[in-house]
């Protein structure tokens, strides 16, 4: 994609207000936002989506387009998936229904500006060394060997990673939340309260999130723009979704599995592209391998969508066949994610 500097700033400026307005919001108006609102909000994010997607389809051809849809979708799919281990920590921490929304908030634009910064580093590496869509394909590959080993199934308790308790062992940590303070004092002695520490949590949890879904945008696509601009569309609306759909990750039978398929095919597809564009000298005297195959970027669209499809299909059967409906389903989980505004955090 040929595009001038203006439409890289224009896209830059618009996002960029998008995110600050999100923010603004969260700040000044902090709740807990209702079923209705939530899924309001997050139609209008995947909408606005669904738009660019036409627009890129409409100026710049349908491989283009085709591939922005495929890698939204991927993301999209990889980020509600996510959501469970958002659900984990905010439930470990006790997070009061005021100060999820801020959270979330929070750890989203720390994703988009660690996400950027591995893009651009991405962008670089696949642009002269070839090999490293082995390595991507490779990364995939094992990741979804992992969701299948696991049986597609997710831990119910948060695994503490290293950051962590390096955090919890220098900080001293308030018993209570202090309103929306990341810093309270108790007797003269200054503590920070659970808020950062859950901010804090969520954010090292961002590094990790990024080593599946970066591989997986390179995987269906190599064009800067796309990449970012898919990226950041399937991150946008993730505060709005988490209150959606967060409980419901419970009930939703298959995700995991549906991923595994997801990412095991695109680390395929960039083992099969790394060997077509083969520079390593130790595979076929370092010449590309014209012989193998490429997969088309509507062949990945078509499986990404079918997948996605087919896990609300079977859950909507398994929910018939248990005599319930979505409406009540969403009910029970709004009912499961109320937190006691006094409640005090747990350690992880």
């Amino acid at each position: 994609m040929e595009l001038p500097a203006w439409a890289w700033a224009l896209t830059m400026f618009g996002l960029a207000s998008v995110v600050v307005f999100d923010l603004v919001m969260a700040v000044r108006n902090p709740h807990k936002l209702s079923t209705k609102e939530s899924a309001t909000w997050a139609g209008v994010y995947v909408g606005a989506a669904l738009a660019f997607g036409a627009l890129i389809l409409v100026t710049e051809g349908p491989a283009f387009g085709g591939q922005f849809y495929a890698g939204y979708l991927t993301e999209l799919a990889l980020s509600v998936d996510n959501l469970f281990v958002f659900l984990l920590i905010i439930q470990a921490f006790r997070v009061p229904d005021a100060l999820q929304s801020r959270v979330l908030l929070v750890g989203i634009v720390l994703s988009i500006i660690l996400r950027g910064g591995f893009i651009a580093v991405g962008s670089v590496l696949i642009e002269k060394f070839s090999w490293v869509f082995l390595i991507f394909g490779a990364i995939l590959i094992w990741t979804a060997w992992g969701q299948l080993r696991d049986k597609g199934g997710h831990d119910e308790e948060l695994p503490q990673n290293g950051f962590m308790k390096f955090a919890e062992s220098r900080l001293r940590v308030a018993p209570d939340y202090d309103g929306g303070k990341l810093s309270t004092r108790i007797d003269g002695v200054k503590y920070v309260t659970p808020l950062l520490l859950a901010m804090l949590a969520i954010g090292s949890t961002d590094i990790l999130f990024a080593l599946d879904s970066i591989p997986a945008i390179f995987g269906l696509t190599q064009e800067p723009y796309l990449v970012f601009t898919a990226t950041i569309f399937a991150l946008m609306g993730l505060r709005q979704l988490y209150f959606l759909l967060a409980a419901l990750l419970k009930s939703l039978k298959g995700l995991s599995l549906g991923l595994a398929a997801i990412l095991g095919w695109i680390g395929v597809k960039l083992v099969l592209h790394g060997l077509h564009e083969n520079q390593l000298p130790f595979i076929n005297g370092g010449e590309h391998i014209d012989a193998i195959p490429e997969i088309p970027t509507a062949l990945s669209l078509s499986v990404i969508a079918g997948v996605l499809t087919l896990v609300i299909v079977v859950n909507h059967f398994l929910l018939r066949r248990e005599g319930k409906t979505w409406k009540e389903l969403f009910a029970e989980a709004e009912a499961e994610q109320h937190v006691p505004a006094t409640a005090g955090a747990e350690k992880l």
